[in-house]
């Protein structure tokens, strides 16, 4: 009868859930993000957002390979650093700037640290900051103006790629309130378009309500909790409103949450699972605390948008918040041992 028996530690909970699973599910939310995009900026972005997620799988390959682990580039990690990235960078830049992005992202900032499950930085925000770091000019100017009349292939019909814009958030923070007005209209009058996605900015900051839908289907699956977004989204819309003032939205909660990358930054890399809290309460003062950084970016620092640098600051407190709040003992102690 020997060897019928199995025997393991517990828990003994079985699921269908898996991490290939997840991460696939998490892709398919942001393929709807993404047509809407390539349908404002053009065709050009389906290109940048196939090359960064291509390169991503290859680097994954290749460091697997080079480290001696195994390859498991088909669980849908890597392309998940890939759409990311992919959404984080402007609509404008050239090709390479993604294939350099996913060294960083994925060699560097994911399979020098350890591997999936072990990194201590998001990679796809990693991958985004080198690129600003490394190529300022390109990731800050590199927007493009909405096409009209769903001309998405004017990428290959002109001469000339594209009409550079500046974002909304950059137009506020460097040209003020006024020239904000003057070029997207009263805030009153703009919250539709920008929820509903017709304004430049980054590849994946195109609609809010595309992100917010994903964002509530992968809740709904119970992928991620609503403790994060809702803390995140929370306190910059309060410290908006308490700090902002005429120098930030003028004090507008809901404007501060439309603009920029706070809802793609919410819903899809402040709950990454390796760099965010497990704990309820640690991934409520962890959101809050994203939140509090991005506003005080937005306020104090010398660039427009503070949810890349917010986000990547928290990461490494992750650990230290579940180890402040992780939960009680239930069981009486063993052998009197207090």
């Amino acid at each position: 009868m020997a060897g019928l028996l199995n025997v393991s530690v517990s828990p003994h909970v079985r699921s269908s859930e898996s991490v290939e699973k997840i991460m696939w599910t998490v892709v398919a939310c942001l393929v709807p993000p993404l047509l809407l995009s390539v349908f404002v900026f053009g065709i050009q972005v389906l290109l940048i957002a196939g090359v960064s997620v291509i390169s991503c799988m290859a680097v994954e390959a290749i460091s697997q390979k080079a480290l001696g682990r195994p390859v498991t580039v088909k669980d849908g990690s890597a392309a998940l650093t890939g759409m990311l990235m992919a959404f984080v960078i402007p609509p404008g830049v050239s090709f390479l700037l993604p294939i350099l992005g996913a060294v960083m992202a994925i060699y560097i900032g994911k399979h020098l640290l350890g591997g999936i499950g072990y990194n201590i930085f998001n990679p796809a925000l990693l991958g985004r900051a080198f690129l600003l770091a490394t190529f300022p000019v390109a990731m800050t100017t590199a927007w493009l103006v909405p096409l009209t009349d769903g001309a998405i292939f004017s990428y290959f019909n002109s001469g000339v790629d594209a009409v550079t814009t500046a974002t909304p958030l950059a137009v506020m923070k460097e040209q003020g309130m006024d020239a904000f007005r003057q070029q997207f209209g009263a805030p009153s009058e703009i919250y539709a378009s920008f929820f509903l996605g017709w304004r430049p900015g980054c590849i994946g900051e195109t609609s809010g309500l595309l992100i917010v839908l994903g964002g509530l289907y992968l809740m709904w699956r119970r992928y991620i909790t609503w403790h994060i977004p809702v803390s995140l989204l929370g306190t910059i819309g309060l410290l908006t409103w308490v700090f902002g003032g005429e120098t930030l939205f003028t004090g507008d909660p809901l404007l501060a949450i439309l603009t920029g990358g706070a809802l793609l930054g919410a819903f899809y890399m402040a709950t990454d699972y390796v760099t965010s809290p497990s704990s309820k309460t640690g991934q409520m003062v962890y959101g809050a605390g994203i939140g509090a950084l991005t506003v005080l970016i937005r306020l104090k620092g010398g660039y427009p948008e503070g949810i890349c640098y917010a986000i990547l600051l928290m990461n490494p407190l992750s650990t230290v918040l579940d180890n402040w709040f992780k939960p009680k003992r239930f069981a009486p102690p063993i052998g009197g041992e207090k």
